[in-house]
């Protein structure tokens, strides 16, 4: 029998027989790693499979209890219940009985931007629950466009094999078929790269980028609709939208300090009054940061 310690052994299962991604199987094994680690102090002995079979849901509470003190959000938090799932149900195999728990939950409000930990659970959990490793990487590629590139959805769909080979920027076309050059963070091309690799479909100069199951070229409507179940898994409000990570993708570097003529040129507005609604969300946002923190808010 491999005597390689548990979390190693999920890893592997994941890669090898799951084909998860490296990003997906680094998170897993450090959450299988945490788990293991928290329930040994917990219970204050050895944890083996036989252990993980008696975990429960008050177990798991005390864990998400821990990592919520360790200062993660809703969205990481679910993320995190995800993987424990996966990870006990390895441990235990297909047929284990795993604790009823259910995830944490957003409380209902104005709403706000997508915070870059909710962005990436989000492109991540899509990506989960694809049925096939290139569908994963394809999702998770077109998700990252859309918030660390600002792209919209469409200009997503739209971009054909002669984006390639990538660069550190993308040109992209627009409403009224205007082009505006964009960035590419590291992690997007890579991203893209990774499901330019699988993808059965090939990449073609004239044929779309993005390509369904069949081939064809990818419906947005499929997109929308792994977002809306993947938001209900993280407990995420229903703002919650493939637009929406455009929209963080905005408030976050306008948070930061970027030039609102630059952001527009970014974002491909026509006028520069559709960029300064970013104004007011970064002032909500301020706003919510001082009635957090101010003694006398």
């Amino acid at each position: 029998m491999d005597d390689k310690p548990l979390p190693l052994l999920f890893g592997a299962h994941l890669a090898r027989d799951r084909r998860r991604s490296v990003h997906t199987v680094r998170a897993y094994e450090a959450t299988a790693a945490r788990l293991i680690s928290f329930l040994s102090g917990h219970w204050g002995g050895a944890v083996d499979r036989a252990a993980l079979a008696k975990v429960s849901a008050a177990d798991l509470r005390a864990y998400l209890a821990q990592r919520r003190i360790d200062g993660i959000g809703n969205a990481s938090a679910a993320r995190e219940l995800s993987a424990v799932r996966a990870f006990l149900r390895f441990a235990g195999g297909e047929d284990a009985e795993l604790p009823r728990l259910r995830g944490p939950r957003v409380r209902k409000g104005v709403p706000r931007p997508v915070s870059p930990d909710e962005a990436v659970a989000l492109a991540e959990e899509v990506a989960d629950e694809a049925r096939e490793p290139w569908i994963a990487a394809r999702d998770l590629a077109v998700l990252l466009l859309l918030y660390g590139a600002g792209l919209r959805i469409g200009e997503a769909m739209a971009l054909t094999g002669a984006a390639l080979p990538l660069s550190e920027t993308l040109r992209v076309t627009g409403k009224r078929d205007k082009t505006r050059i964009v960035p590419l963070l590291p992690q997007v091309r890579a991203a893209v790269e990774e499901y330019v690799r699988l993808c059965p479909y090939g990449t073609a100069p004239g044929a779309p980028l993005f390509r369904g199951a069949r081939g064809g070229p990818l419906d947005p409507a499929l997109v929308r609709r792994a977002v809306r179940k993947a938001r209900v898994q993280l407990g995420l409000p229903e703002r919650t939208t493939p637009h929406a990570l455009r929209h963080s993708f905005a408030t976050h570097l306008l948070g930061r300090g970027a030039d609102l003529r630059a952001l527009q040129e970014l974002l491909g507005h026509a006028s520069l009054s559709s960029t300064q609604i970013y104004t007011a969300v970064d002032a909500a946002h301020l706003l919510d940061v001082y009635r957090n923190a101010h003694p006398r808010a």
